[in-house]
């Protein structure tokens, strides 16, 4: 491979699907644990959406679901839109992507395209143009064992072995074919620790299962009925199995003289409370489905930093077109984490959450307090709403685990007006229209 050009930087985006924040241990993720003292752990990382499709559209295109139109899984990007590959490739990146895409079909009746095992178009694969090895609902052609996705050109790749292991095949298949000199910014999307849809379970890495089928159950979930006691030693299993798989390649990186120019960022869509706070792993605002890992080694964010910063995924779009000197475009509503370090863009106070499909709800997310609301209107038939109620309020100072609902406290009644004045100033910075929120009809006990 040529020597590359050191001005711009390569990029690897590596994001895992449904990973809680607290699995980032060396208990867990040993190599990423360690590599982390080279770079940045940030503490306090959020999702905007707390569901997988809408989560990666938000990533994509820079702006949140109503902004973007992509609210519900299943609902595939505009044609039109503009990604962060599109903006790359024009500065000058060869773009790759690797596993679950899940922003091509249209899942709704008399929409669009369906592609969710087959081919997805290449006016569906959202720029990114160089290398290809994808399915859009990966769940749907793999299992934890053995499946395929398709190249650029709709041929079928099948793959055996753990699936987390073959996509991340296909990473290290892009970097031993390159040839080019020009920078790269290849976009890793894994589905572990998701569940297995129609197993209706997680499937961790087999050799893996034993080591984990002991471990503490964090107490956000044990203070709560869920499937966790069950579910817990395959989850943790799977992302053990990713840990192996980030530090393979690092060390293809290393071998190919890349890695000292390569700024690498490992995150995941969103968490899993385990069936704790409705009905299935996602879809709610609480901590254990929004609070995710996030890790960047390189460029800026270097020296084994622990750093307790709010960031919300949707900072990670600007933060990504600054690594690679591409000027932020005015729509996106994140805040790069480059222009914070470099002290030219102030932290956030808080982090905003759009919620569907369970609900239609939104959520703030400070430092020390978590406000929801919802509508009354199932989210599965309206993503926005004229009015909402207030849902939740939970004092993290002093309950992390939110065991205990303050939203019909009369001793918060202040900050309830304080967050609610943030939350709907939020809701119209994202396109909506400001809506009314009514005091909470009773008090939900999760």
């Amino acid at each position: 491979m040529p020597a590359q050009h050191a001005s711009k930087p390569n990029i690897i985006f590596y994001f895992s699907d449904q990973q809680r924040w607290d699995t980032l241990n060396a208990e867990v993720m040993p190599h990423l644990t360690k590599l982390s003292e080279q770079g940045v752990t940030f503490e306090n990382s959020f999702t905007c959406q707390p569901v997988c499709g809408p989560a990666r559209a938000c990533l994509q295109t820079g702006v949140y679901a109503t902004q973007n139109g992509c609210y519900w899984n299943g609902v595939a990007l505009p044609e039109g839109a503009r990604t962060m590959a599109d903006y790359l490739r024009e500065a000058g990146y060869e773009t790759a992507y690797v596993g679950k895409w899940h922003l091509a079909s249209d899942r709704y009746p008399g929409v669009g395209v369906h592609c969710e095992s087959t081919p997805i178009p290449k006016t569906r694969q959202g720029g990114y143009r160089d290398f290809w090895r994808a399915a859009d609902v990966l769940e749907f052609t793999s299992h934890g064992y053995d499946g395929y996705v398709f190249d650029a050109d709709g041929g079928r790749v099948d793959f055996k072995g753990y699936r987390a292991d073959c996509i991340n095949d296909f990473a290290l298949q892009y970097l031993e074919e390159k040839t080019s000199d020009k920078p790269f910014f290849l976009f890793v999307s894994q589905l572990e620790p998701h569940h297995q849809n129609d197993h209706g379970r997680y499937e961790g890495k087999r050799e893996y299962v034993d080591a984990y089928k002991n471990a503490p159950i964090p107490k956000d979930l044990s203070i709560l009925p869920g499937d966790y006691q069950k579910a817990y030693p395959d989850y943790l299993a799977a992302i053990r199995a990713l840990d192996d798989n980030v530090q393979r390649l690092v060390d293809k990186l290393v071998e190919k003289g890349l890695w000292d120019n390569t700024v690498l960022i490992y995150t995941s869509d969103h968490g899993s409370h385990f069936k704790t706070r409705n009905m299935e792993y996602k879809r709610s605002c609480h901590d254990s489905c929004t609070h995710t890992p996030l890790v960047m080694v390189g460029g800026p964010f270097r020296g084994g930093r622990r750093d307790g910063r709010l960031v919300s995924l949707i900072d990670l779009p600007p933060t990504i077109l600054e690594l690679a000197g591409v000027s932020v475009p005015p729509e996106y509503m994140g805040r790069s984490l480059v222009s914070q370090y470099a002290g030219t863009l102030e932290a956030r106070d808080f982090v905003f959450m759009q919620i569907s499909e369970s609900q239609c709800g939104r959520a703030i997310r400070t430092a020390r307090y978590k406000y929801a609301v919802r509508a009354a209107a199932s989210g599965l038939t309206q993503h926005s709403a004229k009015t909402y109620f207030e849902d939740y309020l939970y004092d993290l100072e002093q309950d992390p685990v939110e065991a205990h609902n303050l939203v019909r406290s009369p001793a918060y009644k202040a900050q309830r007006a304080d967050l609610r004045k943030l939350l709907v100033a939020e809701m119209v910075r994202a396109g909506e229209k400001a809506p009314r929120i009514l005091p909470a009809v009773l008090t939900r006990k999760k």
